[in-house]
C-alpha cells in the first residue's frame, strides 16, 4: 500500500535525483525520507511527472548525486525553502487563486485532505 503524503518545502528541495531517476529515468515509484521525522515515505509519480522529469534531465543534464532543483545561482547549491515558497505562490498567482490564501504548508494540508 502507498503512503498518500504532501511533502514539506524542506523535503521537496533536499530531494536527489538519484531519489526518483537513480538510472537516469524517472521510476513510477520513489522513497525520499522526510526530513523533519526522518522516515521513509514511497510515493508514486504520474505519467506527466515521469515525463516532465525526464525532459528536465534531459536539458540540464543533472546526475544521480546531485540535487533535483538546484538553486538559481549555482546548480550546486540546494533551492532554498523561500526560494521555494516564492515559486509556489507565483504558480498559485498565475492560475488564478489568491497566493495570501494558498501557500505551500496550505496546498500540502489540502492535498492531504482532498485525498
Amino acid at each position: 500500500m502507498m503512503t498518500r503524503v504532501g511533502f514539506r518545502g524542506c523535503g521537496v528541495v533536499a530531494v536527489r535525483v538519484g531519489d526518483v531517476a537513480p538510472s537516469g529515468y524517472a521510476l513510477g515509484r520513489a522513497t525520499i525520507r522526510q526530513e523533519k521525522t526522518g522516515r521513509p515515505v514511497r510515493f508514486e509519480l504520474t505519467d506527466q511527472t515521469l515525463q516532465a522529469i525526464d525532459e528536465f534531465l534531459r536539458l540540464t543534464g543533472r546526475t544521480t548525486g546531485q540535487l533535483l532543483f538546484a538553486a538559481r545561482c549555482s546548480s550546486n547549491r540546494e533551492l532554498t525553502t523561500r526560494q521555494y515558497a516564492r515559486l509556489v505562490l507565483e504558480w498559485v498567482a498565475s492560475i488564478g487563486i489568491d497566493p495570501a490564501k494558498f501557500g505551500t504548508h496550505t496546498l500540502r494540508r489540502t492535498k492531504a485532505v482532498l485525498i
